[in-house]
């Protein structure tokens, strides 16, 4: 049963996880009755996976809608950062990350959508996704010496979602049968790939493939991605750590998608693969499904 089956109600199926696998799942009687076709829905899941003693990994999901003769355009921010460092510096450097990028963009785009009737006319979206990232950066090297994170944020208004990036958790459209990445993983594989050094196979086994050359926290002046991204109608945005993507084939991911009841029994799903594939590593996931037009 595909899932837009299942959102017109033609069945439910209850996703379960085995004893070892650590959730952290909305609660499923929160979106008990949610599934309908016009509406956005959310997922999101966390383990630590099966090799690793603690959870480095961090995330924030938001989503808002409003109706009547003031009403603003649907909103929403997604945030998923993989820490790294010793001490637990990574799971700090994490945490400070995603909670400066998501103060930051609260305040200065979200809450100013109530503020005025024109807030989206000529306001450079793109700009305060990449200040939030650049703050979230000077935080973490000032507050974690050594500790790092990686760092995917989408920020959703209306039909367009602008994706700030750094590090190699990625975002995906899920369209059409298709897994389409969004971002470019900031990897010392991921470059050796792009100059012709190494196929793509190769570079999924390479021992290095977890190298970052460019992170949250690892010095002053950070570049980052920043682009925006028509959101992906009838189909899904897919925000992860590599905990996922690096063990959980692109088909599997897919088919995982399509055929759960809803984003969080799909996200449920995806931990479980990635914690049977091995769990090497932590696993986070935000799932969002967006209605056709």
């Amino acid at each position: 049963m595909t899932f837009l089956q299942r959102i017109f109600g033609r069945g439910q199926s209850a996703v379960q996880s085995p004893d070892r696998i650590e959730t952290a799942p909305l609660d499923p009687s929160t979106i008990e009755g949610a599934a309908l076709s016009d509406r956005i829905l959310v997922g999101a899941s966390q383990s630590t996976g099966v090799e690793r003693a603690h959870n480095e990994d961090a995330l924030f999901s938001l989503i808002g809608s409003s109706s009547g003769e003031a009403a603003v355009p649907d909103f929403g921010l997604f945030v998923v950062a993989d820490g790294m460092g010793g001490h637990r510096s990574g799971e700090v450097a994490s945490a400070i990350s995603v909670r400066a990028v998501a103060q930051r963009l609260a305040k200065d785009t979200l809450l100013r959508l109530f503020e005025s009737d024109d807030f989206l006319d000529g306001q450079p979206l793109q700009d305060q996704v990449r200040k939030a990232l650049q703050e979230a950066n000077n935080s973490v090297v000032s507050r974690v010496p050594g500790g790092g994170t990686t760092l995917t944020a989408a920020l959703m208004l209306g039909n367009q979602m602008t994706i700030g990036h750094v590090g190699d958790s990625r975002a995906y459209a899920l369209t059409n049968g298709q897994a389409k990445v969004l971002t470019r993983d900031h990897s010392l594989v991921k470059r050796l790939e792009e100059l012709g050094q190494l196929t793509e196979a190769e570079a999924a086994t390479h021992p290095q493939r977890n190298v970052l050359y460019k992170a949250i926290g690892q010095g002053a002046n950070l570049e980052v991605d920043v682009f925006t991204h028509p959101v992906p109608r009838n189909g899904f945005l897919l925000i992860c750590s590599d905990g996922l993507w690096g063990v959980v084939p692109e088909a599997e991911i897919l088919r995982i998608a399509w055929s759960s009841e809803h984003p969080q029994a799909a996200c449920d799903e995806l931990v479980r693969a990635a914690n049977s594939a091995g769990g090497p590593d932590n696993i986070t996931v935000i799932m969002v499904y967006f209605p056709p037009a």
